[in-house]
């Protein structure tokens, strides 16, 4: 595979090159050894396209795992405790869980245990690879990667997507990086409050 394009949000890309280009180069190698015909293996079942092989998104997904986990990237958990009472929610959100849920309790409010997950943590750097739909590009880039910075997890967020030109050769129908780069520009400079580098991916 390879970068087609990047865009760095608040700075994320400068921060990697500056701070980690270790870590940047090792991201661009990778991704440069996915064997995308190899992940060439979905045959269609759309009427009009009956029959051809497309990509993979399982394929996908599990080749950028196995090269990611064999570089030392590791799945990363933040766990918290959630309740209705907004100021609760403000009292406690930058709280270890532990607290969180004492002090939601003794207000008589009902703790409610929640996490964010990501697959791939690094030396403070969160990195997704999504092929999957457009909800879970919105939910990577504007809860996962924010709610990981928040709690000072993380520096930034690396989310990896596929080209429109990839995109159009997958039968699931995944979200694809002109799409999502429009809706991260589309909500400000400021939004989301974290760091971000995009990548469009293609064969």
């Amino acid at each position: 595979m390879r970068i087609v394009e990047t865009y760095s949000h608040l700075n994320g890309l400068e921060y990697l090159l500056v701070h980690k280009p270790a870590l940047w180069e090792e991201i661009q190698s990778v991704i440069a050894q996915v064997n995308a015909s190899g992940c060439r293996t979905k045959v269609s079942r759309e009427q009009r396209r009956f029959g051809e092989l497309k990509y993979s998104p399982i394929a996908l997904n599990k080749e950028f795992a196995r090269l990611l986990r064999s570089s030392g990237w590791v799945e990363s958990r933040v766990s918290y405790w959630v309740t209705s009472d907004v100021k609760l929610i403000r009292q406690t959100l930058f709280k270890p869980p532990d607290q969180q849920k004492q002090e939601i309790l003794q207000s008589g409010a009902e703790a409610i245990f929640s996490y964010n997950q990501t697959d791939f943590v690094k030396d403070r750097v969160a990195l997704e690879v999504q092929f999957g739909k457009y909800a879970f590009v919105a939910y990577d880039l504007f809860v996962k990667h924010l709610a990981f910075y928040v709690r000072d997890e993380i520096d930034v967020g690396v989310e990896i997507l596929p080209m429109k030109s990839l995109q159009s050769e997958m039968s699931s129908g995944p979200a694809y990086y002109e799409g999502e780069l429009y809706n991260v520009i589309r909500n400000g400079r400021g939004v989301p409050a974290v760091p971000l580098v995009m990548i469009g991916i293609a064969p």
